[in-house]
């Protein structure tokens, strides 16, 4: 049995699809039941809780092989990441009360930088966190989601994808979910590890090679196209960010134009993307249209 944390979300769902086809049993921990219902019809087992309160998570952990966490995605944090810092510091209550034979923590490529992160600064919390725990532990710093990309099956019919990425040949680590889903059910299932270890996962990728692919799905010639820095504010804005509040994702694209997220870090394993952006863009058409 392992549990596996955001169940309902594009991570945790990819992780626990692939421990189900192995044949494993899984456990989620949901605060609503009724937008996991489908996957109580798969044989999750499921257990009311919620990641802002340890008791529940201990409850979830009871007997379990393995555990699955992640922290919760949120755009607009607080300045101190006070969101993420209790959720961390209830994982580590948690987990200290209740050990499990291994951890597998989805981090992000950047999270060993000291500064300059933005949202990527969450995860760099959760790994100095989880620094102390007697367990093995293995942190998946994830290139950038692929599936980022997916609004130029919307916007990009004239030709352009607009990116935060310049210049739009430069290449950083990208990944599609559906990876880091078979990774982190590898890693829970597979043979057992001594202490902690960071496996980067991903591919480096650009977004002239991404929107190109787009193209091939789309049948069109499609170009990426650099957003204006000074254009990002009203752009995230357009994709739901409040006003006022894009700093950090702001601070996040201007560290991976930096280099922020390349592949590389010392003391790093890596494991290579198998999904191209054309697989996530053929997929979700595909969806859209069953």
């Amino acid at each position: 049995m392992f549990l596996v944390m955001g169940i309902t979300g594009k991570v945790g769902g990819a992780a626990a699809t692939h421990l189900l086809a192995q044949g494993k049993k899984v456990r989620a921990l949901v605060r609503d039941r009724t937008k996991a219902a489908s996957w109580a019809d798969h044989g999750v087992e499921l257990v009311d809780g919620d990641w802002n309160d340890a008791v529940s998570i201990e409850r979830a952990l009871e007997g379990v092989d393995g555990a699955f966490v992640m922290l919760p995605p949120i755009w607009t944090p607080s300045p101190d990441f006070k969101e993420a810092k209790a959720v961390i510091a209830n994982y580590v209550e948690a987990l200290t009360k209740v050990p499990v034979p291994r951890v597998v923590a989805l981090s992000s490529m950047g999270a060993n930088r000291a500064s300059g992160m933005g949202l990527i600064t969450a995860l760099s919390l959760l790994e100095q966190g989880f620094r102390d725990l007697k367990l093995p532990t293995a942190y998946v710093r994830a290139g950038e989601f692929l599936e980022n990309f997916l609004y130029g099956l919307h916007v990009a019919q004239g030709g352009t994808l607009p990116v935060f990425h310049n210049p739009t040949n430069r290449k950083s680590a990208m990944v599609a979910t559906n990876d880091i889903g078979n990774e982190i059910a590898t890693l829970l299932s597979g043979p057992a590890w001594p202490g902690h270890r960071i496996i980067e996962l991903g591919s480096m990728v650009s977004a002239d090679e991404v929107a190109a692919q787009l193209g091939d799905v789309m049948k069109l010639d499609i170009k990426a196209l650099s957003v204006p820095r000074t254009a990002w504010p009203d752009t995230f804005e357009q994709f739901g960010v409040p006003k006022g509040q894009s700093g950090l994702a702001e601070t996040m694209y201007d560290f991976v134009n930096a280099g922020g997220t390349d592949l590389g870090g010392e003391g790093t394993e890596h494991v290579a993307g198998a999904t191209s952006a054309r697989d996530v863009f053929s997929a979700a058409r595909k969806a859209a249209s069953a």
